[in-house]
């Protein structure tokens, strides 16, 4: 008889049963489509790796519209209490309440399970039409903290008491006077803290590690916000000192003393002994290196606004954020939410044409988290065989409808 069990977080580790209880969110416009097909490739893919011995039993949970029409939240507590209890989930696009008292769920979701690391690997796959010469050059990993920076939501209306208030302190108490128009602006504070910043970072250098890659790049604007982005530049760099690195910082001290062939060599020499390379780029000149020459970079740490950027422009490269997984994890508790990055497209809810894939790739992500990992690899070799052999939904090209392209991996794998 099968016991199903909460997996839990032990001794810094996971622990996951055979039959784990795992909590899903269909999620609104298209997830309606695309959440019960991506479920279904999940469970062939178990079946077809584990036989009967592991299962996921999937335990439906409400966010977004579905739940406000159920229960009149957006974001119920049981909700939250499952995740909480449970610690992973997975979940389809949710819309965002039209209003001003109300937050995006996505966000509020990260901010209330303190998910600080959002994980996006963006990949080509061949078969998929890409807007660049060269797609196949873009594999990298984003590590963008979830937290803090703009999106704590610390921001205030213009022209209310909350804007002339924090006006008036920042000129009396503070000497601002750099506001080109106080009286109208709206005002809004950015924080950014060595231990948010830390943590993010040195998840990315663990990722790093486990998974050989050779540099680490912290992307941010402190040249212009010097003690936030700047000081999340100079965090990062005191966390780089604690892994097997050779930084751009001992780069150019060398550099500067004995001279550029020297400098290469020594870094060279790093690579060469299993050191990896880190060094930082402006955010701005990183958007056009990334375009530029994109095989030289492997894994992002940013904070969350540029992050947001980087992880939608990098999608664009391999062929559209349909095909973008996410995660957010927090690695210290093992709470953990994968999701499809994508919107809820209303337009074409219902129609059976919306493209699973951001949904099965994050998927992948969730099985390769819960240490699942030929799971893993079966999805995304299907996924392989699929896009190769021209076997699309419509916003990729092709002419399957989701529940086809489902069938398409499904057969795969069973006969794989």
């Amino acid at each position: 008889m099968k016991i199903i069990m909460k997996i839990e977080m032990k001794n810094g580790k996971l622990v996951v049963p055979d039959y784990p209880a795992i909590g899903y969110i269909r999620g609104d416009g298209v997830g309606e489509d695309i959440f019960p097909q991506a479920q279904k490739v999940f469970d062939a893919a178990v079946l077809k790796i584990y036989g009967q011995k592991k299962k996921i039993e999937w335990q439906k949970l409400l966010a977004g519209g579905e739940a406000f029409e159920t229960c009149g939240e957006y974001l119920p507590k049981e909700t939250l209490a499952h995740i909480n209890e449970n610690l992973i989930a997975i979940k389809g696009p949710l819309m965002t309440p039209v209003g001003e008292s109300f937050r995006s769920i996505n966000v509020t979701l990260r901010q209330k399970m303190d998910l600080y690391a959002c994980v996006r690997p963006v990949e080509y796959f061949k078969g998929i039409k890409s807007p660049v010469k060269a797609p196949e050059k873009v594999d990298m990993t984003i590590f963008r903290e979830n937290t803090e920076d703009i999106y704590a939501g610390i921001e205030f209306a213009s022209e209310t008491n909350e804007s002339h208030n924090l006006l008036k302190f920042l000129e009396k108490e503070l000497n601002v006077h750099s506001i080109r128009f106080p009286k109208t602006s709206a005002l809004g504070i950015k924080p950014v803290s060595p231990e948010g910043s830390k943590r993010l970072v040195n998840a990315a250098f663990e990722y790093a590690l486990k998974m050989n890659k050779k540099r680490v790049t912290f992307v941010h604007k402190g040249n212009i916000m010097k003690f936030t982005e700047g000081g999340f530049r100079n965090w990062a760099y005191e966390v780089a000192r604690e892994y097997p690195t050779f930084t751009k910082l001992e780069y150019d001290e060398i550099k500067n003393e004995r001279g550029s062939l020297q400098a290469e060599n020594e870094k060279k020499a790093a690579l060469k002994s299993g050191k990896i390379y880190v060094d930082d780029v402006i955010a701005d000149n990183f958007l056009q290196q990334i375009i530029l020459n994109p095989e030289n970079f492997e894994v992002i740490a940013t904070l969350n606004l540029n992050g947001d950027y980087i992880s939608d422009a990098l999608a664009a490269q391999v062929g559209g954020i349909g095909i973008a997984p996410g995660a957010n994890i927090n690695y210290k508790s093992g709470h953990a939410i994968f999701e499809a990055t994508h919107g809820t497209a209303p337009d074409i809810a219902g129609k059976n044409i919306a493209n699973p894939s951001s949904l099965i790739l994050s998927g992948v992500m969730m099985f390769e988290y819960l240490g699942w990992q030929e799971v893993a690899e079966l999805i995304k070799i299907a996924l392989s065989f699929s896009f190769r052999n021209g076997n699309l939904t419509a916003d990729l090209g092709g002419k399957l409808s989701t529940s086809k392209f489902s069938d398409v991996l499904i057969d795969f794998i069973k006969t794989y």
